[in-house]
């Protein structure tokens, strides 16, 4: 399966169905796409690969009658030495929890909160928008109603919210035409949960 980074705009991913999604499933059943994280798991790669190659490598000259480094000695004198309570066991012991907790949290979180899950209409196709372009295409629908001088928005991955500025007509009409014009672009967005929408019209401010 392949996952999208860096996402600008609508994005198609090939992925196959899981077992709980027949071909015909679209809706409920859809859920933020996967990040593949590659810089954490390049990172603890590396670090890994660094404290095994040394270890090996120590053990190794031990097992040729040579005398072992003098940080694997040192390191095995502090840790027979040191006692459970001391500041620094306890110090090492926390960082190595919260990077325990970190990796963890990493692999039961789905990542790319930036995409927006999109419905299906193939079963080995998914498709995600991202909020930014969502925000976009809301934006330049808005700036079509009569009235609005500029409008600033900001897609959530729930939430739309839309702020406008209108310079002329009612603000009661202007904000009837926002919500509908804008109901209307996000239905046509085709996303999995669609965006709630939450409009503020307001006139431009006086200049100085």
């Amino acid at each position: 399966m392949s996952e999208p980074t860096g996402l600008q705009g609508t994005v198609p991913v090939l992925d196959k169905p899981t077992r709980d999604e027949g071909p015909g499933t679209t809706g409920a059943a859809e859920h933020r796409f996967w990040s593949a994280r590659r810089v954490p798991a390049a990172v603890v790669a590396v670090v890994l690969l660094v404290v095994a190659g040394a270890f090996l490598y120590d053990v190794a000259a031990v097992r040729a009658h040579r005398s072992a480094m003098a940080w694997r000695s040192g390191l095995a004198h502090q840790l027979a030495e040191r006692p459970l309570d001391d500041i620094w066991v306890r110090v090492g012991a926390g960082v190595a929890a919260a990077l325990g907790l970190w990796l963890i949290l990493l692999a039961v979180t789905p990542g790319l909160r930036d995409v927006l899950p999109m419905r299906r209409t193939h079963p080995d196709v998914r498709a995600g928008l991202d909020r930014d372009a969502a925000a976009l295409v809301l934006r330049d629908r808005a700036m079509e109603v009569a009235g609005v001088q500029s409008v600033r928005v900001r897609a959530g991955r729930r939430r739309a919210d839309v702020r406008a500025l209108c310079h002329f007509r009612d603000l009661d009409d202007v904000h009837a035409d926002l919500d509908a014009v804008l109901a209307d672009a996000v239905r046509g967005l085709g996303l999995v949960r669609p965006l709630t929408l939450s409009v503020h019209v307001r006139r431009p401010g006086k200049k100085r």
